[in-house]
């Protein structure tokens, strides 16, 4: 271990691994070794880690892991995962909610239930945590996840945090551009409505029940693979070039869902993406659309 890593036993709460296999923190169960792994004690512990110069660079920031394929390669530096860490869900004011990067969606859609709030409901259908949610502007049900935020918390490679709002970004469909490259998103404050409590918690059922009709919910996957093209689905279009149920590997097409990939046991992440490829250039020929992944790919090809 580095010198840097070292540090981390006397100056940080938090714990640090060594060659991570990050299969196990990825919804996918596939990618290599991160050198470095740290998951911090809370807010102060990251502010302290990157501030110090306590983590081996680059820094990758990840939480669930839901939308994100991690070459068998690995990743060089330091992966910060923020769930168990980042977990700070608090009602700051009547109609607002403050929501760390590492809690999931679907404890935010609970929570402003519990707390006779609406509008974001809807996080109960994605399944990633804040953080991530902020990043790509992640969306289900026809709501998206920056048409709630009235501010968010940014932290940058020395630890400082600032307030932002969303004016100082550039926000579109599953993206969102003005975040710095040593910046990262470590909280959000949600403006929402007042509703009635038990009304909202039947709609939150019943969008997780529409989901698992819908998507193979109980599958190692990634979540929707690529981006909807205007006008269009993704899925719509994989399904027409008869690519469900094409497979490399243990990694194949959903037959329930054409926009999922599934890992059926032991696939690799560059099964994963030969098939991403594939689907892109298959359909391209066919349809004359080029599609755009919606999952992050990182790291090293082995």
């Amino acid at each position: 271990m580095t010198a840097a890593a070292e540090m981390t036993n006397d100056m940080l709460k938090g714990t640090m691994k060594a060659q991570e296999p990050m299969s196990r923190h990825t919804s996918w169960r596939a990618g290599g070794v991160a050198e470095y792994f740290y998951q911090p004690a809370d807010l102060h512990d990251l502010a302290q880690a990157l501030g110090s110069g306590a983590l081996q660079r680059p820094v990758t920031m990840i939480g669930l892991g839901s939308n994100l394929l991690v070459r068998d390669g690995g990743l060089p530096g330091t992966v910060i995962c923020t769930v168990g860490a980042l977990k700070d869900l608090t009602l700051l004011q009547p109609g607002l909610v403050r929501a760390e990067a590492g809690v999931a969606g679907a404890q935010v859609a609970r929570f402003s239930v519990k707390n006779g709030l609406g509008g974001a409901q809807f996080l109960a259908g994605i399944p990633g945590t804040v953080g991530g949610m902020l990043a790509m502007n992640a969306g289900a049900f026809g709501g998206e996840t920056w048409r709630i935020v009235k501010a968010v918390e940014v932290m940058d490679a020395s630890g400082r945090i600032d307030i932002r709002h969303p004016e100082t970004f550039e926000i579109g469909y599953r993206h969102v551009s003005g975040l710095g490259a040593d910046e990262w998103f470590v909280a959000a404050h949600f403006e929402l409505a007042a509703a009635d409590a038990d009304e909202k918690v039947l709609d939150i059922r019943a969008l997780l029940e529409r989901r698992a009709e819908a998507q193979p919910v109980r599958t190692w996957n990634a979540g929707s693979v690529f981006k909807n093209p205007k006008g269009d689905h993704a899925a719509r279009l994989i399904e027409s070039c008869g690519l469900k149920g094409l497979r490399k590997g243990d990694a194949v097409v959903s037959a329930k869902h054409a926009n999922f990939i599934i890992n059926e046991g032991q696939a690799t992440a560059t099964d994963i993406e030969w098939l991403i490829e594939a689907i892109r250039k298959t359909v391209e020929t066919r349809t004359g659309v080029l599609l755009e992944p919606e999952v992050r790919i990182v790291g090293e090809p082995k």
